[in-house]
């Protein structure tokens, strides 16, 4: 490979959540590992991983320039998103004037709702559920409704068609998230599917905010296809927000970006967006774009993506040969897995907590999934090189499952 996705990279003292977060926030990070090991970073979803070159070295010359006054987004800022998303998700007829700047994808999903929704309104959501969308819906005055996703014979999740329809009935349901990839349960939709889905909001008149943040992360097999591509009615009820957080490890320079075709909801949602005066981008953070979107990002994100996708393989495959009452339902894109602990808990009389506490003390740093919706799961990264990955599984093996 061109790249670095082997060298484990000492990321302590370096404001890392990940690293030094461990223990300061019970109920949500993990506990520091007792003494005798060292803490493999598997909860936050950011990446171990140093990122495309071409992202400090954009960063480092733009700071050359001793002056970092007001600014505005040059024309080659929206070029590069426009170029990334033809090139990358067969876009066709992206223009300027349909993207516009969100300091976070969750700030441009409330954004979104405060044109879609009046404060109370109930908005759709798949369950399991990330946890950022719960904290910004509710912490925003709407009331989440839960679809629950459901695995087919093979495992896979599935939307369950037939409950969302009910629901945004009898709800009286007007704004849906989507989210695709999605997060915790790393389902690549198929197109039928997202069709399928559009067509019932069609149907009820419902809007939808599409998060595809981890559209880059896709694994091998399968392909992300964009929301609003699924069909005309889809690209104008649709607001799809994206970020080269996930993708390059940047979720601390802060930057995403929306795509809106519908030139109604565009002014509304740019409006409901300037109120606070917080909507403004970083000077840094744009040439981080721009330089994660030059030729050698594309490289850059297809390693990964392979990587990624070997480290899935190894783990999915680990859990099925030694631990007895584990199960995973094989994510298709994102680096997170969604285990489900149910079944060797009730073998074993043990509690999720006490799974969790003993991955904690022998230093893996994986997360509770219950605040995802998981009642017994467990959310693992596995951004991180192989060989930790490797290490990771061996502790879990004697310490954790099989001790």
């Amino acid at each position: 490979m061109k790249y670095d996705f082997t060298s484990i990279m000492d990321r302590h003292g370096k404001d890392a959540i990940a690293v030094d977060g461990l223990g300061t926030n019970p109920g949500f990070a993990p506990d520091e590992p007792k003494e005798g090991f060292d803490a493999i970073p598997m909860w936050v979803a950011d990446m171990n991983f140093p990122t495309c070159p071409t992202i400090p070295e954009a960063i480092i010359e733009r700071a050359k320039h001793p002056a970092y006054g007001y600014f505005a987004a040059p024309d080659a800022y929206f070029n590069e998103i426009i170029k990334w998303h033809e090139t990358r998700n067969d876009v066709k007829g992206l223009t300027k004037e349909a993207i516009g700047y969100e300091n976070g994808v969750l700030g441009g999903v409330v954004s979104a709702l405060n044109v879609f929704c009046s404060k109370g309104d109930n908005v759709l959501l798949n369950s399991p559920t990330y946890i950022g969308f719960t904290k910004c819906v509710e912490n925003n005055g709407y009331n989440i409704v839960h679809s629950p996703l459901q695995k087919d014979e093979n495992g896979t999740w599935r939307m369950d068609f037939d409950d969302m329809e009910k629901k945004i009935v009898d709800k009286k349901i007007h704004a849906a998230i989507f989210c695709s990839p999605h997060n915790p349960c790393g389902r690549v939709w198929e197109k039928w599917e997202i069709e399928k889905a559009m067509e019932i909001f069609k149907k009820h008149d419902v809007f939808v905010v599409s998060d595809e943040i981890w559209s880059d992360i896709i694994l091998e097999g399968h392909k992300h296809i964009p929301t609003q591509s699924v069909s005309e009615d889809a690209k104008q009820r649709t607001v799809a927000v994206y970020a080269p957080s996930k993708t390059f490890n940047l979720a601390g320079l802060v930057g995403s970006y929306h795509i809106i075709y519908n030139k109604w909801i565009r002014e509304r949602v740019l409006k409901e967006s300037s109120l606070p005066h917080y909507n403004d981008m970083n000077v840094l953070s744009m040439h981080a774009l721009m330089g994660a979107y030059k030729p050698e990002g594309y490289e850059w994100a297809d390693e990964l993506c392979q990587v990624i996708t070997e480290n899935v393989n190894y783990a999915a495959d680990y859990i099925k040969e030694h631990f007895d009452g584990v199960t995973l339902s094989k994510p298709e894109g994102t680096y997170m897995l969604f285990i489900d602990c149910t079944e060797w808990c009730r073998k074993h009389g043990k509690t999720i907590e006490e799974v969790e506490k003993a991955g904690w003390d022998c230093g893996v740093s994986w997360q509770d999934g219950r605040m995802f919706h998981g009642p017994c799961h467990i959310r693992l990264n596995l951004a991180l090189p192989l060989s930790r990955v490797k290490e990771a599984f061996d502790r879990m093996d004697k310490y954790v499952f099989n001790k």
